[in-house]
């Protein structure tokens, strides 16, 4: 009979290299309600879970249970558990192009609604 065993991230975070890449996927894959469970598996990884703790100021328990799948955390406890990491959170503008793509497609995607809209009863257009 074949034996398996539960995955655990925490055999795959060994060095600081995997958990560098480890947490760029994380932010890679854009799923960002992941990001407080990655950085709980950061601090159990290198053993900072009640440092974390006391950097957010919560008890490691009450950490635990922030960081968890089905845990909410406040933004502001998110971001002392990276800054005792030795993460910071860091919002960077995108490149000035894609903002004038994404700014005309929205401009596009506007005048198609506007044309497209149906004509209330009562309108007289002429059409």
């Amino acid at each position: 009979m074949l034996k398996t065993r539960k995955f655990e991230v925490l055999d795959y975070l060994k060095t600081e290299k995997d958990i560098e890449e480890y947490l760029n996927v994380v932010l890679e894959e854009g799923d960002y309600q992941f990001l407080p469970v990655a950085l709980a598996d950061i601090a159990r990884a290198r053993k900072a879970m009640a440092s974390a703790a006391k950097a957010a100021g919560v008890t490691r328990t009450n950490l635990y249970q922030s960081l968890s799948k089905n845990g909410r955390p406040a933004f502001d406890t998110v971001a002392k558990v990276a800054r005792s990491l030795g993460y910071r959170l860091e919002l960077v503008a995108e490149s000035p192009k894609k903002k004038v793509r994404e700014y005309q497609k929205n401009q596009y995607k506007k005048k198609v609604a506007v044309i497209t809209r149906p004509c209330p009863q009562n309108c007289s257009t002429g059409l």
